[in-house]
């Protein structure tokens, strides 16, 4: 079973990686988060909880926009992030 760190690292990893980089006021839907989990995965307890603790941890910041949930980086965790993932900061 995958543990709940990895994926909290994909979904970082993922926002990062999108063009533009996630961050701040660039933003993406929620629901796009688990795109790219193992679709068995997707809507599991695990995946649900790995999200809800990257929004305690403040890592992600979530925003109503065209009633939908939006959610993008936080700027002012970013030296929080890249070591959490284990990444040289930028």
């Amino acid at each position: 079973m995958i543990e709940t760190r990895a994926i909290q690292e994909k979904i970082l990893r993922k926002l990062m990686a999108m063009k533009p980089a996630k961050w701040g006021k660039s933003h993406t839907e929620e629901k796009n988060l688990v795109k790219g989990l193992p679709s068995h995965l997707s809507g599991s307890r695990i995946v649900n909880n790995a999200i809800n603790e990257l929004y305690k941890s403040e890592f992600l910041i979530k925003q109503k926009k065209t009633n939908e949930w939006h959610v993008s980086l936080n700027p002012r965790k970013k030296e929080e992030i890249y070591r959490f993932l284990r990444l040289p900061p930028r």
